[in-house]
């Protein structure tokens, strides 16, 4: 867990850096105050106000209701069971009135902490698949990388924002527009640099999660069949339907819009076509070596989760 929360926070301040280097430029260029620390503290307002109004914005994109005990008691004995096996406060239960079959969690603490899972979830997993599942969103909680990766997901956007005005509204209204044009670039560079380390860091801690799922009494084939059934579920949806929630993806269990893909893949895996991946089916996949193409690195990369072949190969490993 410290290995996740040390390369996290490195990557917070990477990050930070950029935000505070563009917010120095630009200042500097129109407002010409030379005093660092003004700068200083308007980032770290940037960062505060992501800070205090992420969670809300997770509970109105994902139209997210919370729940009593009564109306779901399955549900939140489940959450509550593993809450006290990771030794963390049981959090919020919510479901999420949207189709795609998926559970996420998010907060701005331990103690703060929200677990959700969709309408389409409940009625395609099995009572132990559900487990593993929320099993390795506890773990989100845990590793405390929830806050992390939210105060992450808001520097790309900010770099968007900057880059989109000053390349093309900002020469307009402003007579030095090879000033402007100069930042809009530098935002931009910055945007896809900083993307990709929200990428990095959004797939590394997925693999921390799996695994302390399993941590937590869930056994890796059942988590394995989960992620199977997951990505088969999102394969059917509507991809206008999966559209919906394509700006917090990162804090799903798997990338809806990578499902169809993703189908292909797995079904190899599924020998006797029961719709599940078994142990001995796991334990067929840890002898094996996954190789990935040159278009499936590349997506990767690109992606808010590893490849979900490599992903469950890694399950295999652990026992």
């Amino acid at each position: 867990m410290w290995s996740l929360q040390l390369r996290m926070w490195l990557l917070l301040t990477i990050l930070f850096g950029f935000i505070y280097a563009l917010v120095v430029v630009v200042g500097k260029t129109f407002l010409h105050v030379g005093d660092f620390s003004f700068y200083l503290i308007i980032s770290l307002i940037l960062m505060f106000i992501q800070y205090m109004i992420g969670p809300k914005i997770v509970e109105w994109t994902m139209r997210v209701k919370y729940i009593q005990r009564t109306d779901n008691p399955r549900l939140f004995q489940m959450v509550e069971s593993l809450a006290a096996r990771a030794n963390i406060p049981a959090p919020k239960i919510g479901i999420a009135q949207i189709q795609i079959p998926n559970a996420f969690a998010f907060g701005r603490s331990i103690g703060d902490g929200r677990v959700c899972v969709t309408q389409g979830i409940l009625n395609l997993l099995s009572d132990e698949e559900l487990k593993a599942v929320l099993g390795h969103e506890l773990t989100h909680l845990k590793n405390r990388d929830v806050l992390t990766i939210t105060l992450l997901s808001v520097i790309p956007m900010v770099m968007y924002r900057i880059a989109w005005q000053f390349l093309f509204y900002g020469r307009r209204r402003d007579e030095r527009g090879g000033n402007t044009v100069l930042i809009g670039l530098a935002a931009f560079i910055f945007y896809f640099i900083t993307n990709l380390l929200v990428l990095y860091a959004s797939r590394i801690r997925e693999y921390f999660a799996d695994k302390g799922s399993v941590a937590l009494g869930n056994r890796p084939s059942v988590l394995a069949s989960s992620l199977y059934k997951l990505v088969y579920g999102s394969a059917r949806m509507n991809p206008e339907a999966l559209k919906e929630s394509e700006g917090l993806k990162a804090f799903f269990v798997n990338d809806p819009s990578q499902a169809r893909k993703e189908i292909k893949d797995l079904a190899q895996l599924d020998l006797d076509k029961s719709g599940t991946i078994d142990p001995s089916e796991l334990a067929l996949l840890q002898s094996k070596n996954i190789r990935l193409g040159v278009g499936d690195k590349l997506m990767e990369l690109l992606s808010t989760h590893p490849n979900m072949l490599k992903r469950i190969k890694k399950l295999s490993e652990y026992h």
